[in-house]
């Protein structure tokens, strides 16, 4: 069983940094994609980030693009969002995905394994 443990959220100001931890455990990430999702209160869970399972390919949500960097070890089985120059508008739980495909995905459906999420808010 693949089991997946974000850490790293808060309270933080406008313009403040935070950075994720997705820790996996169960298997090992060396052949699989790997996703950073976010939902926010009374919206629907949207795609934020996602690398592939070199680190080579990665994508992002617009809004998001030049603030946030996704990355990952695969020796320690860990995904990072390094999130910068945050807004309120970032204010949500933010889930880390494990997908058996190598390559990403930005469709919340194509991911097998999620943790229970981190919440993040941002104040103004």
């Amino acid at each position: 069983q693949v089991q997946l443990v974000e850490s790293g959220g808060g309270l933080v100001q406008a313009e403040d940094s935070l950075i994720l931890s997705c820790g996996v455990s169960g298997r090992t990430i060396y052949t699989n994609a790997m996703g950073w999702f976010r939902q926010a209160p009374g919206k629907e869970r949207e795609f934020v980030a996602a690398i592939n399972w070199s680190g080579h390919t990665t994508d992002y949500l617009d809004s998001v693009k030049g603030r946030f960097t996704i990355s990952r070890d695969n020796a320690k089985n860990t995904v990072y969002l390094q999130m910068n120059s945050l807004k309120p508008e970032d204010t949500a739980n933010y889930y880390c995905a494990f997908r058996y495909d190598s390559e990403i995905a930005l469709n919340s459906r194509e991911y097998e394994y999620w943790g229970q999420g981190t919440q993040v808010t941002v104040s103004s």
